[in-house]
């Protein structure tokens, strides 16, 4: 009975030992596949989170110049091949060991891709930046600059008309005189019915400039407010003045002048009838008026 008891006992022991070695074996093999369904959500969670960030990168990156548009596209078809490279691994059923290293390392690499993009994005908007900044200073130049010019035509306007007006003739010894013919001979006449053509002369000096060509304009208004008209010579053209206004003119004389020089003008013009009143005749040079005198008829 005691022998019978011994063997039963080493018997009953020797099977919970084998039960209890099967157990162990069968806990951890449910444990590695945990850890490894552990790890494989990890790493799902991982690759959530890198796509989640790429898509919003991406986003701000697509807003970016287009001057790294080559650069981005090379990196962008190695993110995508990683996704799915990476995507195809973790929708495996069996995953194995090998897999999840392989998904890790792929993993690493995708996220060194994003995090240059990152890096790349930084580097475009600190480089905006910097643009914003010298082109706001560029503005302020540019408005100084601006002044500046308007203050710079504004003297060049004055010392313009400055140089025009001490270019342009001076006229002395104006005279306007109604010629009659008495005797056979012409008198200067204050009558109207008397008088047959008008004697123009005057002197133009400058000091300042030579002439090949200067141009002097004369314009006789007669008592009735009407420009006297010159029809040998008579050119349907007018004068532009310095302050804006045209005028038409009665003749224009042109001669060759050296400064300095005292130059006498002489001329005789008609018209059509000689009416009662004050004749005014202005002289103009380089758009100035630089000579009047007026002459009553009774």
């Amino acid at each position: 009975m005691l022998s019978v008891g011994l063997v039963a006992t080493w018997v009953y022991h020797l099977y919970d030992k084998t039960q209890y070695s099967k157990r162990r074996t069968e806990i951890y093999i449910k444990d590695s596949i945990a850890v490894a369904q552990g790890v494989q959500d990890s790493l799902q969670k991982i690759y959530s989170h890198t796509i989640n960030s790429l898509d919003a990168e991406l986003d701000s990156t697509k807003n970016t110049t287009g001057l790294l548009q080559g650069e981005l596209s090379t990196k962008l078809a190695d993110i995508n091949r990683l996704r799915t490279e990476i995507a195809t691994i973790l929708r495996k059923n069996n995953i194995k060991k090998e897999d999840l290293d392989l998904a890790r390392n792929k993993s690493v690499q995708l996220q060194q891709l994003v995090a240059e993009l990152q890096n790349k994005n930084f580097t475009i908007e600190e480089e905006k930046k910097q643009i914003n900044a010298v082109l706001d200073k560029v503005t302020v130049q540019v408005k100084s600059l601006e002044t500046n010019v308007q203050q710079l035509g504004q003297e060049n306007k004055v010392l313009t008309e400055k140089v025009n007006l001490a270019s342009a003739f001076v006229a002395s010894e104006i005279k306007l005189s109604p010629v009659g013919v008495k005797n056979d001979k012409e008198q200067e006449t204050t009558q109207a019915k008397k008088a047959t053509k008008l004697i123009i002369s005057f002197t133009v000096q400058n000091n300042v400039t030579d002439y090949e060509n200067a141009d002097v304009f004369v314009a006789i208004t007669l008592p009735n407010g009407q420009l006297l008209k010159n029809e040998d010579v008579w050119e349907n053209t007018l004068i532009n003045l310095q302050n804006g206004n045209r005028i038409n003119f009665t003749r224009r004389v042109r001669f060759e002048y050296q400064k300095g020089e005292s130059k006498r003008m002489n001329f005789s013009l008609s018209a059509e009838e000689y009416l009662k009143g004050t004749y005014t005749m202005q002289i103009y040079h380089n758009g100035y008026m630089i000579g009047q005198t007026m002459k009553t008829l009774n």
